[in-house]
């Protein structure tokens, strides 16, 4: 994949649509452990309430996170009634995740960096800054580079078996 080496006024090179792409399904993964590790969370602390309640409260909760939201009315009125219980969530997350902490930081970031690539409001500014407010941000981590970003993509993926293990030439072992 191409980076060509003319830089926007921040200092963050200028990246082809490809590898942007390639850094989202990076992001992607690490949403999909985080959603699945908070629904199984949220079912075994709210298990009167059922499975659904606990799906639709671990979506609203990284929306939150991610600084998204699902338009669709069902799904937007139920974040709005669970405010308080999705921050009460949020603010527990370095406590009940600690272990998600460097890759939910590295994927905020890169969210971060590829919204501003394809010339996204800046409102990411504001998602790292609630981030680090609930104590997920880790702010003495480096900023990953994008290739070690995707190797721990890779690694936690594989894990988690969100991602198959291929041989030299691609195919899946």
């Amino acid at each position: 994949m191409n980076m060509p080496s003319n830089n926007l006024p921040n200092g963050f090179p200028k990246m082809d649509r490809e590898f942007i792409q390639a850094l989202r399904e990076g992001i992607d993964i690490v949403r999909m452990i985080f959603f699945i590790r908070m629904r199984d969370h949220l079912m075994e602390k709210y298990p009167e309430k059922g499975k659904r309640f606990a799906q639709m409260l671990a979506g609203a909760i990284l929306n939150e996170l991610f600084g998204t939201e699902n338009p669709e009315k069902g799904f937007s009125d139920f974040a709005h009634e669970n405010a308080p219980l999705i921050e009460g969530e949020l603010k527990a997350v370095p406590k009940n995740f600690h272990d998600l902490l460097i890759p939910l930081t590295d994927a905020l970031r890169m969210h971060f960096l590829c919204n501003h690539q394809e010339g996204m409001p800046d409102y990411s500014l504001a998602v790292l800054a609630k981030a680090r407010s609930y104590g997920i941000l880790l702010e003495e981590r480096n900023v990953p580079l994008p290739k070690g970003f995707m190797e721990l993509v890779h690694r936690i993926g594989k894990a988690y078996g969100l991602i198959a293990d291929r041989d030299a030439v691609g195919k899946p072992n």
